[in-house]
């Protein structure tokens, strides 16, 4: 049904309109009584899905990617679809516009996103008071630094945001890895990475009860940036990975926005996400939990994450183009297995 009706009338439409309409359509729904139809559309209720990561219980494995909600807006309703997790953001200290519009493509032959939204978010304080609320959804908070702030004042913000967040979350999620926020990217570097990294690790330690700390790193990585990124999981003892952010590559593309600026995200990231998530475990002998997530559009995409060493997986453009059939589809597959 989504695939033949809903997403052929929603795609006639500009994407970040779309964005919005359909979260104003699913609170509409949930409002009406409608939440137990979209909750038979992705959920599959079954404890051998659960799963424990990082010291948290996971109802299963299937988790929404950071981006879709950025502000906390719907993770309620978002969760009642069928997701095992919500990752809320990016979110800065301060309210920012993002990037000037037209800034959301869709590459339809390609089943892909490009995005140069630009951490475009109500800012943290706004985001915590719709935290306040939740009861029984778990939450992963993406943060990330104002595009005004110097690289070499950022540690600031991303320290705004974790103490802001802390009571209301419950995991971080350090996101560096966005090609959108000009000099964004120059965080990865061993040196401020490592800066920032040991900064939050610090302030974890004070707190009564720590949290997990993540990184979210970019595909376009080479072999050697990522061993340094298991060097740095290592020496500052964060909890984890994800893998994988957009990507800057346009290798293979065929539709007529690929030129576009921005990351890209969906089908063309498939196999290189894939490939980080397998190199990262081997190398570092799974010395620490993965989030797989980039290209996932069927169960199989799914399993493969799961074979190459990820512990959850995380959904986005998969969602967009699949529908929340795809949930469903991934924790059968996963119960198929035993």
């Amino acid at each position: 049904m989504y695939k033949t009706l809903v997403r052929p009338l929603l795609f006639k439409f500009d994407p970040e309109k779309v964005h919005y309409f359909t979260f104003s359509l699913i609170r509409k729904l949930s409002k009406l009584g409608f939440g137990g139809l979209m909750k038979s559309m992705g959920t599959v209720e079954d404890k051998r899905l659960e799963r424990e990561v990082f010291g948290l219980k996971f109802k299963n494995p299937v988790g929404l990617a950071a981006g879709f909600d950025k502000d906390a807006k719907l993770y309620k309703e978002l969760s009642n679809v069928g997701f095992g997790f919500i990752e809320i953001g990016t979110v800065t200290p301060k309210p920012q516009p993002g990037n000037p519009k037209k800034r959301l493509f869709r590459l339809k032959s390609d089943s892909a996103i490009i995005n140069r939204m630009g951490f475009n978010n109500g800012g943290v304080e706004e985001a915590v008071e719709r935290l306040k609320s939740n009861k029984d959804v778990l939450i992963g908070g993406n943060i990330g630094k104002n595009k005004v702030t110097p690289n070499d004042q950022a540690v600031e913000d991303y320290k705004i945001c974790f103490d802001a967040l802390f009571p209301y979350v419950d995991y971080f999620v350090v996101n560096v890895s966005s090609p959108n926020t000009p000099g964004l990217r120059e965080l990865q570097d061993k040196k401020p990475l490592m800066e920032l990294l040991d900064t939050l690790q610090k302030k974890n330690e004070q707190m009564p009860s720590s949290k997990p700390i993540l990184l979210k790193i970019a595909p376009d990585l080479t072999d050697d940036q990522l061993l340094d990124i298991i060097d740095i999981v290592r020496e500052t003892k964060i909890a984890g990975v994800i893998a994988t952010n957009t990507t800057i590559s346009r290798e293979g593309l065929t539709s007529e926005n690929k030129t576009e600026m921005g990351g890209l995200s969906g089908k063309p990231l498939t196999n290189r996400s894939t490939e980080v998530i397998r190199f990262l475990s081997e190398k570092s002998n799974k010395a620490f939990p993965i989030i797989g997530v980039g290209g996932i559009h069927t169960a199989q995409d799914a399993l493969d994450k799961l074979d190459a060493g990820a512990s959850l997986v995380q959904l986005y453009t998969g969602f967009i183009y699949e529908g929340p059939k795809l949930i469903k589809d991934i924790n059968k597959a996963i119960l198929k297995r035993g």
